[in-house]
């Protein structure tokens, strides 16, 4: 019997997950899953992009491409994934579906490829990557947009999660 009324106290509870720690969370995930998957495709040479593009600008790229460089590169994209989840909680947050992941990974993709990247010396120009890298990237980005983008709207406006179990 009081086994059963700690669970109707259960139920009743309210499951609020703080924004913030969990915008960490996901970016840490996202930054490890598809920093590991970057390198790999690096290593098969899917993509002339350093998995490290962005230590870049701190590092050396010939210590980028040694064990300790792999372990940084994964490392620091593991921190650009959380701030880009914080942008992404920030901005398109209240958002539901996939399609903003996606079009949030292109975006990405389309500043470090295109804007960015090229300006700093840590991408190869769009007409200079080939189309290998550039589809393998793209291919990259947009999952790991999703990944980001799909994973907070999911958390955060999934309301039948909330719901007491004997709802009706």
């Amino acid at each position: 019997m009081a086994n059963n009324k700690q669970r109707n106290q259960y139920d009743k509870q309210d499951h609020v997950t703080n924004p913030w720690l969990y915008a960490i969370k996901i970016g840490f995930f996202a930054g490890l899953i598809w920093g590991i998957v970057r390198w790999m495709f690096f290593e098969m040479n899917f993509t002339k992009v350093l998995p490290g593009f962005v230590a870049d600008p701190f590092f050396k790229a010939s210590f980028l491409k040694t064990g300790w460089g792999e372990v940084v590169s994964i490392g620091a994209f593991i921190i650009f994934s959380i701030v880009a989840a914080f942008l992404y909680k920030v901005i398109l947050g209240k958002l539901r579906g996939p399609w903003p992941g996606i079009v949030y990974g292109l975006v990405w993709w389309a500043i470090l490829f295109i804007a960015v990247g090229p300006l700093l010396g840590v991408m190869p120009g769009i007409t200079k990557a080939g189309w290998n890298t550039l589809y393998t990237e793209l291919c990259v980005f947009l999952l790991w947009g999703v990944f980001i983008g799909y994973s907070i709207a999911f958390e955060f406006t999934d309301e039948a999660s909330r719901e007491p179990a004997k709802a009706q």
